[in-house]
């Protein structure tokens, strides 16, 4: 069992890690996606979690991500972030999404992204740096 207080949100835990600052604390509700991670391989939000639920599960930030260069790439080609504090969380759903999905259509990118709130870019350059990515990578193995 993680020694952690039990009201401890998973988002607290995860931001006292020196090396883990992608994940950030926006809303602390659920609703932003700032916060986003994969938990046993789900996107989950870390700010709904209980740090003392964790014990022996896989959490995933964006630091621990493999293979999300060409994401992120595209991110910078689309100019799909401003400010950037939501970047971390849609990379993290977007990389999940291109995991399950190797080349989702425009709707289906909309759809996995539609928990996380950008307040900058209109979300259309985000829609177009993922849909990029997938089909940059479709390319490379065609």
């Amino acid at each position: 069992m993680i020694d952690t207080d039990p009201r401890r949100l998973l988002i607290e835990l995860i931001r006292d890690e020196p090396d883990a600052k992608g994940a950030r604390v926006g809303c602390l509700t659920g609703d932003c996606g700032a916060c986003t991670v994969l938990l046993d391989g789900e996107v989950r939000k870390a700010c709904l979690v209980l740090a003392a639920s964790i014990d022996g599960n896989d959490v995933r930030t964006i630091e621990g991500l493999d293979a999300i260069e060409a994401l992120q790439q595209a991110f910078v080609s689309h100019n799909a972030f401003q400010c950037g504090f939501c970047t971390s969380g849609m990379l993290v759903v977007a990389a999940d999404l291109l995991a399950r999905n190797p080349l989702p259509t425009k709707d289906e990118i909309r759809h996995a992204i539609s928990g996380n709130l950008c307040r900058c870019t209109g979300y259309e350059p985000i829609v177009d740096a993922i849909h990029s990515a997938a089909h940059a990578g479709d390319a490379r193995s065609g």
